[in-house]
């Protein structure tokens, strides 16, 4: 592997572990908030509850997953982690878009369950960069 090929490799495990903690953190945002939303203006922290901020984390979350996942995908075809972040993007779709409308406990446990899945996609996907990251078979797409 030449040093062009280490440095895009390293750049797409940077986007992944970024991936992970963002979807992680959204998770444990959306689990925590129900619990926690009175004492947020008082501590300063009154933006986290704000919906605007909860769509504009969720699709820095999904567009970041999108692309470190299909491009892990073309790197070492394993498709287990888009098979895990679809179904985890689409709850994280629909929990800030149509959930949020009904219930907050609705809302919490879909972009939570989204959220926990996209972050195990991205753990996934940097297991199988470090799995097969080095042995490039004749149909892997380095």
């Amino acid at each position: 592997m030449d040093s062009g090929q280490v440095s895009k490799s390293r750049w797409w495990q940077v986007a992944d572990r970024v991936g992970a903690m963002a979807s992680f953190l959204c998770a444990i945002h959306c689990a925590a908030l129900p619990f926690v939303l009175a004492l947020l203006p008082v501590l300063g922290l009154g933006f986290l509850a704000d919906h605007r901020f909860e769509r504009g984390f969720v699709i820095f979350a999904c567009v970041l997953a999108l692309i470190s996942l299909l491009n892990g995908y073309r790197r070492h075809r394993r498709s287990l982690p888009l098979r895990l972040a679809m179904p985890g993007l689409a709850l994280l779709l629909i929990g800030v878009t149509f959930a949020e409308q009904y219930s907050i406990g609705l809302h919490s446990a879909l972009v939570t369950c989204g959220g926990l899945l996209v972050a195990a996609a991205h753990f996934v996907n940097l297991r199988a960069d470090r799995q097969f990251g080095h042995v490039h078979s004749a149909d892997c797409a380095h």
